[in-house]
Formats: structure tokens, C-alpha cells, sequence
């Protein structure tokens, strides 16, 4: 019931009140489930700072002049891989700028 009258949250009021979500199905959803689509946006972007964070903390890092940073043009850069999917897929390299700290990934 908060969540049907939380005047922050129309979104999921108006989800049930065009049917898009059953009356009973509220009864098994989970709390994520039921945020505003604004909330589940910020949530996802605090799960992948987190996650980035904590893959940045940790791992061991080598510097190269491989990358070039697209915020302040230079190539003084470290970096790691970790195995983030599946086996079958490729290593994601997680690349930090040494000069302006940037932050960026990719497979």
C-alpha cells in the first residue's frame, strides 16, 4: 500500500490502475520491482559506481600509453581485466585516466 500511495512513485500507480500490473501479482512483487522508473534509473547507475568501485579497488593495475583519456587527451593510463560475464565472453577492461582520474570500461 506505501508504495501505491507514494506521491513520488505515480508511476507505479498508474502501472495498476491501466492493468499493466495485476492486483495480485503486487502481493509476490519485490520492492525494486515496484519503484518509480526515475528510482530504478539511479538505482542502476549506483549499482554499476559500486560495482566499478569495488572491481577498482581491488585488482592489481598495469600503466600503458595504449589509451587515450577522452576527457583530457592524455595517454597516461592503468589498467585491469576481470572476467565480468559469462567464460565465452571476452575480459572487460576497466581503463583509469593517471592524469585526471576518468573512469571508463569496455570489452
Amino acid at each position: 500500500m506505501f508504495n501505491i500511495r507514494d506521491t513520488k512513485n505515480p508511476d507505479f500507480r498508474r502501472k495498476v490502475l491501466l492493468g499493466h500490473v495485476k492486483p495480485e501479482r503486487i502481493l509476490e512483487m519485490s520492492t525494486p520491482e515496484m519503484v518509480s522508473d526515475q528510482r530504478q534509473l539511479e538505482n542502476e547507475k549506483i549499482k554499476k559506481r559500486a560495482l566499478f568501485e569495488c572491481e577498482r579497488a581491488g585488482a592489481p593495475k598495469a600503466t600503458t600509453d595504449q589509451f587515450k583519456c577522452s576527457k583530457c587527451g592524455k595517454k597516461e593510463t592503468a589498467y585491469h581485466q576481470m572476467q565480468t560475464r559469462s567464460a565465452d565472453e571476452p575480459m572487460t577492461t576497466f581503463v583509469t585516466c593517471v592524469t585526471c582520474g576518468k573512469n571508463w570500461k569496455f570489452c
